[in-house]
């Protein structure tokens, strides 16, 4: 499986609560390959931000993108996995590195409804992201283009059901 996704970039998004960090850490494992949580990259500013219910705006995700951006870049053939909201196709238009060279990005979204997103969300212990958020994320997203890899799966299905669903098409 591993020489199928060499240069392969897996960026798993989807707003607050959808389970990006479980399934991009466990992606990464069966696929042999580096996990990057986005999160650790979020400047201290945008952490206070988002601790205080407050949106973060394009500027304020700019570095953060670019960041992250490099480290895909970084990863070059060997591919990695990536846990990143990617909420704008703009944002994913950066990730990618459009005009630039790198690692073929594949989305993964990770979709489901506002109630069990609002449920996750308030489960999780300790997460700066309060569930205020949820509703200035949803209105923020901008759904994968048809012209954009990737694939969007639904969150009500088990965490393993979702695995077997990326590594069928990491496989293809």
């Amino acid at each position: 499986m591993e020489t199928k996704n060499m240069g392969v970039a897996w960026v798993v998004m989807g707003v607050c609560g959808c389970g990006k960090s479980a399934l991009g850490s466990q992606l990464a494992a069966r696929l042999g390959l580096p996990f990057i949580e986005g999160d650790d990259f979020h400047s201290e500013e945008n952490v206070d931000k988002m601790r205080a219910g407050i949106p973060l705006t394009d500027t304020d995700r700019a570095g953060w993108l670019r960041a992250l951006r490099a480290e895909l870049a970084a990863a070059g053939e060997k591919g990695i996995v990536l846990s990143c909201s990617a909420l704008k196709r703009a944002y994913r238009d950066v990730l990618r590195g459009e005009g630039g060279h790198g690692p073929q990005v594949r989305f993964v979204h990770l979709d489901g409804e506002r109630a069990l997103l609002d449920a996750r969300v308030r489960a999780r212990p300790g997460h700066y992201m309060p569930a205020s958020l949820l509703d200035s994320q949803l209105q923020t997203l901008e759904r994968l283009q048809p012209d954009e890899a990737g694939m969007t799966l639904d969150i009500r299905a088990p965490l393993d059901e979702l695995l077997a669903q990326v590594l069928a098409r990491a496989e293809a």
